[in-house]
């Protein structure tokens, strides 16, 4: 699905990771969850997910069973930066004006 966000920075795996993130970024996720919710294949998740956990971008939360779960990590200056961008020029667009 194309959204301002990916029509901005591209729509590649790690964009739809990252926005699917932002978007929920009060909740956290297993990895099924994400390739869900941001529409992309299992396969692609695990091949660029080890990039955003380096990056401090992403970071485990939790354990479940065998479920590990993820979330935006809200202390890292770049994904502060990115939700910003997104509450202050993503969502504002979203609104329906009547």
């Amino acid at each position: 699905m194309e959204t301002l966000f990916n029509r901005a920075l591209g729509d590649s795996p790690k964009i739809r990771v990252l926005e699917f993130l932002i978007e929920g970024r009060e909740l956290d996720y297993s990895l099924s969850d994400i390739a869900e919710g941001a529409e992309i294949g299992r396969t692609t998740l695990f091949r660029i997910f080890e990039d955003l956990l380096r990056a401090n971008v992403v970071v485990f939360t939790r354990q479940i069973g065998n479920a590990k779960l993820f979330r935006l990590n809200m202390d890292n200056v770049f994904a502060k930066k990115l939700v910003e961008i997104f509450d202050e020029v993503i969502i504002p667009r979203r609104r329906v004006v009547v």
